[in-house]
């Protein structure tokens, strides 16, 4: 099972862009696909992004799109999250996780400690 850990996160204002990174131990990251959830105050986590193995089909809570990028770099067993035109519901820990096929479902029970974006209006 791949292990991940998330980076990146900060405070910033609205409007503003972050760059979140996931980086993956192991050799089999690239056959997983690959996912981006948060989990603000006070609520569930939910899917945000999603990208297959190769990194040629993206998709994207509808909250997000426009907004937000997911990417990947195999040959660095990393993906990242390009965060543009942040605004305060934004505002949650992040998480990458494998997903299940190309859904917004995560494929393992275990979650990484995550990084907070905190967007400040």
């Amino acid at each position: 099972q791949v292990q991940l850990v998330e980076s990146g996160g900060g405070l910033v204002q609205v409007g503003g862009s972050l760059r979140l990174s996931c980086a993956a131990s192991g050799r089999t990251f690239s056959t997983y696909n690959m996912g981006w959830f948060r989990q603000a105050p006070g609520k569930e986590r939910e899917f945000v992004a999603g990208i297959i193995r190769s990194g040629s089909y993206t998709y994207y809570t509808n909250s997000v799109k426009g907004r937000f990028t997911i990417s990947r770099d195999n040959a660095k067993n990393t993906v990242y999250l390009q965060m543009n035109s942040l605004k305060p519901e934004d505002t949650a820990v992040y998480y990458c996780n494998t997903l299940r096929g190309t859904t917004g479902t995560p494929a393992a029970d275990a979650w990484g400690q995550g990084t907070l974006v905190t967007v400040s209006s």
